[in-house]
């Protein structure tokens, strides 16, 4: 018997790792590299990269990373748009769709896609639907949690992601609340299907030997007490984050407790400012962006990761620290309740620094062991993402 050639899948992504930014949603690719693990399916990216006319700093090296490659058994393409920085919110899915749009119908001549797919709902999905309209195919857009919140706040986004949302064939949400948070701006909730994330359980698990902490400091060139509680807070250095309510936390918490703040962000200068102002500066370590070898060593040497967050989808750092065994303090936000299902996950807290300073106490004072902290992750891998998406988009295709 003849073997069915594989589903295609076209998947448009603003974010996705590349040259300049490896780190750049990493979680899409995992994901989609999942499925394209199953030899039923094919995965083709189309990867826009936004360069201002004229690319400089930053841009510069965005416009030398765009370029096209099969990465770990997914074809990545990468078109160049016309980006205007801070300004180009509501027209930046019209330029990505006529960047994008030749090169689709190119690769779609060369073999027909099955679905095209968008992995955010803003702006990926107001130009996958362009897309999609285009080739006549169905449509599947993801939310992820910041593109429902803040672009669905915005009146001249929101109505594109409307018009995208009624277009497609179903959407996905990666946590319940967010499901919420999408029919409550109008998204018809019938077409919704949840899709948690995934986790590489080969990397994320509890890593314990002596010397770890010795380890981690020079690893990250800070000084780190062996014995003292170490907290640390994973995601991009913005006032959504709510790091500067963590810092303004530790003059409740023992004196000696030190604070890794690990990513980049516009918020990275008012953060120092405000730990030299409230007299922690010694304390708090700015670390940036960590390789995904060494983030795992760092969580299994903290106590408990701290994330305030004002709003959220469901957040992979809450399941890498999970996975390794450290308990989390965050906000009750976005899927929360859905990760911190026990006192084994951590807690959730109010938003304010004497919430999370005793969160941290509580998490201090009676510790769980790390293996019925990393119990918590259990759930999640991104072989179970994999799976689960390709049977979504196996009934999007199959109702057509």
């Amino acid at each position: 018997m003849t073997t069915p050639p594989p589903r295609r899948v076209l998947s448009l992504s603003t974010l996705y790792p590349n040259a300049a930014n490896r780190r750049f949603g990493t979680f899409v690719a995992r994901s989609l590299e999942a499925l394209a693990r199953h030899p039923e399916w094919s995965v083709t990216v189309i990867n826009p990269i936004g360069v201002p006319p004229i690319a400089f700093g930053r841009y510069k090296a965005l416009q030398a990373a765009a370029v096209d490659a099969v990465e770990n058994g997914v074809a990545v393409h990468r078109p160049t748009f016309p980006l205007i920085p801070r300004l180009g919110g509501p027209i930046n899915p019209r330029l990505i769709a006529r960047a994008a749009l030749p090169l689709a119908r190119r690769l779609h001549a060369e073999t027909p896609f099955d679905l095209v797919d968008a992995q955010f709902f803003y702006p990926d999905g107001p130009a996958a639907a362009r897309i999609a309209s285009a080739l006549d195919l169905p449509l599947s857009i993801k939310a992820r949690g910041a593109d429902i919140h803040h672009w669905g706040a915005r009146s001249s986004a929101r109505w594109q992601m409307l018009v995208a949302g009624r277009q497609a064939a179903g959407m996905l949400a990666v946590c319940g609340p967010l499901a919420d948070d999408m029919a409550a701006i109008g998204l018809p909730r019938d077409k919704i299907t949840l899709h948690y994330t995934g986790l590489d359980r080969d990397r994320f698990r509890p890593l314990q030997h002596t010397g770890m902490r010795a380890q981690v400091a020079q690893e990250l060139g800070s000084a780190i007490p062996a014995k003292a509680p170490l907290l640390v807070s994973v995601g991009a250095l913005i006032p959504r984050k709510g790091q500067a309510l963590t810092i303004e936390a530790l003059s409740e918490l023992p004196d000696d407790t030190v604070l890794l703040l690990i990513g980049k962000g516009e918020d990275e200068a008012a953060l120092r400012s405000l730990a030299a102002e409230r007299g922690v500066t010694e304390r708090v370590h700015f670390v940036g962006l960590l390789d995904h070898d060494l983030l795992p060593l760092v969580l299994s040497a903290a106590d408990a990761m701290v994330l305030p967050s004002a709003s959220e989808g469901l957040a992979n750092a809450w399941v890498e620290a999970l996975a390794c065994g450290t308990p989390l303090v965050i906000t009750d936000t976005g899927g929360a309740r859905e990760v911190v299902t026990g006192p084994d996950a951590g807690v959730i807290v109010e938003r304010t620094p004497a919430a999370i300073a005793s969160g941290v106490k509580a998490l201090l004072a009676a510790p769980s062991p790390r293996s019925a902290t990393a119990a918590m992750a259990d759930r999640f891998s991104w072989e179970t993402n994999g799976a689960a998406l390709g049977e979504y988009y196996e009934r999007l295709i199959g109702a057509r």
